[in-house]
């Protein structure tokens, strides 16, 4: 009924009408999807950059666990614990503005280089 309507007030068969709320449809959909595939498009990118980022910090962690046993034999009293970060460090030679190292004292994935300590 609004077909036949609308056809006849603007003068057109209704087949031309029909065929235009079609391609109306399509173009709606068209650029609906257009608009989906930049949003997972930047989705991708977002979740690439930190695939990156957590394959980077596992091979840290990874160098860190196979630095360990070295870590493990010095004294205890040589060890210091960094109240501010919470990680245990060396004594300081003086060759170092850090005298805290990179050893946490529990896994809480800080990276020294990226986020560092005022107090270290």
């Amino acid at each position: 009924k609004q077909k036949q309507a609308l056809a006849k007030q603007l003068n057109l068969r209704p087949r031309q009408v029909e065929v235009w709320f079609q391609n109306r449809r399509a173009r709606t959909k068209l650029k609906q999807t257009e608009v989906d595939c930049e949003f997972l498009k930047k989705c991708c990118e977002t979740l690439t950059d930190e695939n990156r980022r957590l394959q980077k910090e596992l091979q840290e962690l990874k160098a860190l666990k196979l630095a360990q046993p070295f870590y493990m034999h010095m004294p205890a009293a040589t060890l210091t614990m960094c109240p501010s970060c919470e990680r245990i460090g060396g004594v300081s030679d003086g060759s170092s503005k850090n005298p805290f190292s990179v050893l946490p004292s529990k896994p809480h994935f800080y990276n020294r280089f990226t986020n560092p300590s005022a107090a270290c």
